[in-house]
């Protein structure tokens, strides 16, 4: 079963699309084609996608699903027209809301953007620019501005993991790949020893990372079980020597992996209750 769902906001549309992800995928048998239809703040934009849902209701023969985070109800209401299954994410939290703190919302649109202050964007910028900068140990320099540094054999997912922690959440995180050489020296490198305490290691399944290996360079010793075996045992002894953190990434998303490196480091600034 396929079914087509419209992500409709006046916005960007990240929010209801990100809300969507995680309630559909409590769905493992239905295939979901989402539609992500950004900036509908007029009556006219309105009814042009009320066309596209109707002509999408008729052509397949099942109501679409609809997630929204329209804000002026003007334009709700002339969405709302069209035949579909609606799931209004403003509507089920603000008034309540509204009812609970005995005052209505401003219903002003982008406030979740504009909610953002300069210092906390160039923070996010800056974080950016670092975590690229150093990555996969390519700039040593500047290491001891570092958050975290994340270390692993390669390709276990510290660059995404390092870009994600950066972009969502403006932590200075570095990377730094665990190499054969350091497995025959039997310690970390010295360019990161000094920064222990900041250290966190992500280990995988070999047979996952033989997979992702061969993606990049196939049929290589590279990407040989055997040698992603040797890697990922002798990392995960360096790390257990060392008395260094890890997590398996095999099964984990980025977002999982980067909310257990903010709760390990300590970096988590939304647990203070």
């Amino acid at each position: 079963m396929e079914r087509t769902v419209f992500i409709i906001s006046d916005g960007t549309g990240i929010t209801a699309e990100t809300f969507s992800h995680s309630v559909l995928s409590q769905f493992e048998t239905v295939s979901f084609k989402q539609v992500r239809v950004p900036f509908v703040d007029s009556v006219e934009k309105a009814d042009s996608v009320v066309q596209r849902i109707n002509r999408c209701a008729a052509d397949q023969g099942f109501q679409p699903i609809v997630f929204t985070t329209l804000v002026s109800q003007e334009v709700l209401a002339r969405v709302k027209l069209a035949n579909a299954l609606f799931l209004d994410l403003f509507g089920a939290f603000v008034e309540p809301l509204e009812h609970n703190l005995g005052m209505k919302s401003s219903h002003s649109i982008g406030k979740s953007h504009n909610a953002v202050s300069s210092t906390q964007y160039r923070n996010r910028i800056e974080a950016i620019n670092f975590s690229l900068s150093h990555d996969d140990g390519q700039f040593v320099s500047g290491l001891a501005q570092a958050d975290v540094i994340l270390v692993g054999v390669s390709r276990c997912g510290k660059t995404p993991t390092s870009l994600y922690l950066a972009m969502q959440y403006g932590v200075k995180a570095a990377n730094f790949p665990l190499i054969p050489e350091d497995f025959e020296r039997g310690a970390l490198p010295s360019t990161i020893a000094p920064f222990k305490q900041k250290l966190f290691g992500l280990t995988i399944q070999p047979e996952r990372l033989t997979e992702v290996r061969h993606e990049r360079r196939p049929d290589s010793k590279y990407a040989s079980l055997e040698q992603c075996r040797y890697e990922v045992a002798e990392a995960e002894r360096l790390m257990r020597r060392d008395g260094i953190p890890m997590l398996s990434t095999t099964t984990k998303s980025i977002e999982e992996i980067s909310t257990t490196v903010l709760q390990e480091v300590g970096l988590d600034k939304h647990s203070a209750y």
